[in-house]
């Protein structure tokens, strides 16, 4: 479905991606995980242009193209396959909870307003707000403003949800209200990517578990594998200082 190859990024002298090849199947959770710099959340905004990579290939569906010189024909093709959610809400403060669902429908998909205001009400009761439609930003909780995010993702019926730490703006007791939301869709088949901090989640609900640092995958594989028996030191060690006392079958 979705296949990204030899992706690299720099920032001057910093190469901050250096290869990465990750391959998405229509149904998978991928969960990218990995210490602060390693690059998780450069590749996931490659994956949707939102960074241009400086070399590197996909192949999504029908569309292949080279990440550093695709026309903004085939970005906009490709966006429109997928949705973006950012880490810090990324909601527009002077629109309602609803008209920040819509916008993506009306402005990004030439969309009728009654029709977008009928599926952004139905994306915003599938994330717990039928109450909030009319509030803003201001005076809803993080959590609340994340589900928002949430919705807007949901509501152009994408092809691939590209999540950035979804909760690692949060306070501590509102980030399962946005967890349960993503297993919820996890458990509907949607294919998601998501870079997460959460490591409980990330065991819970991948398919597919990927490691990264210093801009390299280290190590991939199904959850159990990684969490239980992975097999580079580098893995075993970062696991040991996030999940202290958890015993490796090696």
């Amino acid at each position: 479905m979705l296949k990204i190859r030899n992706v690299h990024k720099r920032y001057h002298e910093n190469e901050i991606l250096k290869g990465v090849d990750v391959t998405v199947d229509k149904g998978d959770v991928v969960t990218i995980l990995g210490p602060s710099g390693s690059g998780k959340t450069t590749l996931l905004r490659c994956m949707n242009f939102l960074e241009r990579a400086d070399e590197g290939s996909m192949d999504f569906d029908e569309y292949h193209v080279k990440l550093h010189d695709a026309s903004s024909h085939d970005v906009g093709k490709i966006r429109k396959k997928t949705a973006f959610v950012f880490q810090n809400y990324n909601l527009f403060q002077n629109k309602t909870a609803l008209e920040n669902v819509m916008v993506g429908l009306v402005i990004g998909r030439g969309m009728d307003k009654s029709k977008a205001q009928e599926i952004g009400m139905k994306a915003l009761d599938k994330v717990g707000l039928a109450d909030r439609y009319r509030y803003y930003p201001a005076q809803l909780s993080g959590g609340q403003q994340q589900r928002v995010g949430i919705a807007r993702a949901i509501a152009v019926e994408p092809d691939v949800i590209l999540f950035d730490e979804p909760t690692s703006a949060l306070d501590p007791e509102l980030v399962g209200e946005v967890l349960n939301v993503i297993k919820q869709l996890a458990k509907e088949g949607k294919t998601m990517v998501i870079v997460t901090h959460e490591m409980k989640f990330a065991a819970d609900v991948a398919t597919h578990v990927i490691f990264m640092a210093d801009g390299k995958i280290v190590e991939e594989g199904d959850p159990k594998t990684i969490f239980l028996c992975p097999k580079e030191e580098r893995t075993k060690t970062f696991l040991r200082r996030i999940l202290p006392g958890v015993e490796y079958n090696i």
